[in-house]
């Protein structure tokens, strides 16, 4: 059986996401990487898209707020091959409402095997890679023996 493979252009489509107390330093790692990221098709949550579409004078496309379901729109739309990279300055230091969308945004990145990053310096890393500017071939993982397990509950696992 052959790979399943998804073909990421040298644009790629980003989400930026910041809680509020790291919404600066998203906003000015932005700036710091303005050149590399027009480069690329951005997209972000309500305010934190509107900030990075004023601060680099690029068009970033709204999703909701986080809150109000921003962030499930960004993981139904890694879940689509939509999304090709995770920016996501979240705020380990507090607790936030929408915890269990924050984890299932997360959880989707990993699932569809897409890059993300949760701080500044892993940003950094990921943006400098020279894959990022490159086609690249995503190895999609296959979850069919999940599905089978799904519908079929009481077959054993092979």
């Amino acid at each position: 059986m052959q790979t399943p493979i998804r073909k990421m252009s040298g644009t790629k489509r980003i989400a930026l996401v910041a809680h509020d107390n790291k919404k600066s330093e998203l906003i000015e790692w932005a700036i710091y990487n303005k050149t590399a990221l027009a480069r690329h098709k951005l997209f972000g949550t309500g305010t934190t898209g509107a900030l990075v579409q004023e601060a680099l004078e690029q068009t970033v496309t709204r999703f909701l707020s986080g809150p109000l379901g921003g962030d499930q729109q960004i993981g139904a739309s890694i879940a689509e091959g939509k999304i090709d990279v995770l920016i996501f300055f979240w705020d380990p230091m507090e607790a936030q409402p929408h915890d269990p969308d924050i984890k299932a945004l997360l959880r989707l990145a990993v699932t569809w095997n897409i890059p993300f990053a949760c701080d500044r310096a892993t940003a950094d890393f990921l943006l400098t890679s020279p894959l990022m500017h490159d086609d690249y071939e995503v190895v999609v993982p296959d979850y069919s023996l999940y599905n089978n397990r799904l519908r079929n509950p009481n077959q054993s696992p092979k």
